[in-house]
């Protein structure tokens, strides 16, 4: 039977599993053992609501039969979230891209506390498009250019762009004076996962990421910094930062990992410009972001 997408609810869609070899003798077993925060009622209930549903999209009652190889689709319990403050802005937009200017603090994709209060979630229940998703990755720290896909027919091509390093990225960013470079100077290093496991860290090894760092405006307590990642590495740029000893202003996470409240002021690094040929029109692509660091935040 053909897979299914269930619709989306408030610009969510559902969550998705594989069933892996197993003795389970119900669906619902496997799931109150695999999620054991969530407890056996709360399954039952959103099975009765039609919430849990096959790949085809047929109804899992609490009696369906575990099978191995079975995709699963299930919904999140949308509860109440913390509204994140800031519009995104739509830059561009066609049958196959959307380009959007996302504000610091707001998460790209649905992940921990946040569903709705995602780009991800706030764009499809605004445009109804169901098939978007991200091209590349943005830290819900940091704000700017990111790019979506609209046509799953189309992505592949969007994606090989970013695979094969033919996307132009810059950002910028404010952090401490550092008067002993010479620069531009070209940061290589290994970043693997770090302690805890939401930190990345640089460790000796074949290097894995490249950032070619410019200064581009300097006062005596901060510069501003032009960055140009030419790989993708999770935090590269902060971790390559705060490596050369001027970790980027009100990083929570580089170099040290600080605790810090709701209402902490912002990252301030900034996704500045997206560049590309695009693919299937051979058109140059330029998407500048139109917000500004805070020197005084």
């Amino acid at each position: 039977m053909a897979a299914a997408s269930l619709p989306l609810r408030d610009g969510v869609g559902a969550s998705r599993v594989v069933l892996p070899p197993g003795a389970w003798p119900t669906v619902l077993a496997f799931l109150v053992e695999r999620f054991p925060h969530i407890d056996i009622e709360t399954w039952r209930e959103r099975m009765a609501r039609g919430l849990v549903c096959d790949a085809a999209g047929q109804a899992i009652t609490p009696d369906t039969e575990y099978r191995a190889g079975l995709g699963v689709q299930y919904y999140r319990e949308l509860t109440q979230e913390p509204v994140i403050a800031g519009a995104e802005l739509i830059l561009f937009q066609d049958e196959h891209l959307l380009v959007a200017d996302k504000p610091h603090g707001l998460a790209v994709i649905p992940g921990g506390r946040y569903a709705r209060e995602t780009l991800l979630a706030r764009l499809r229940q605004r445009l109804q498009v169901p098939d978007l998703a991200p091209l590349h990755r943005l830290d819900r720290d940091t704000a700017g250019v990111i790019a979506f896909s609209t046509r799953l027919e189309t992505r592949g091509h969007y994606q090989e762009l970013l695979r094969t390093q033919q996307v132009d990225k810059v950002y910028e960013a404010l952090a401490a004076p550092l008067p002993g470079l010479e620069f531009p100077v070209v940061r290589r290093s290994c970043i693997v996962r770090g302690d805890p496991f939401f930190r990345m860290q640089e460790v000796e090894g074949e290097p894995n990421s490249e950032t070619s760092i410019e200064v581009a405006g300097r006062d005596a307590h901060q510069w501003l910094y032009r960055l140009h990642p030419c790989t993708g590495k999770k935090h590269q740029l902060r971790v390559h930062m705060a490596a050369l000893g001027a970790g980027i202003r009100n990083d929570p996470l580089y170099p040290q990992l600080q605790l810090v409240g709701e209402g902490a002021p912002p990252l301030q690094l900034l996704a500045r410009e997206l560049a590309f040929d695009d693919p299937l029109t051979g058109e140059r692509r330029v998407f500048r972001s139109g917000r500004e660091l805070d020197s005084e935040g």
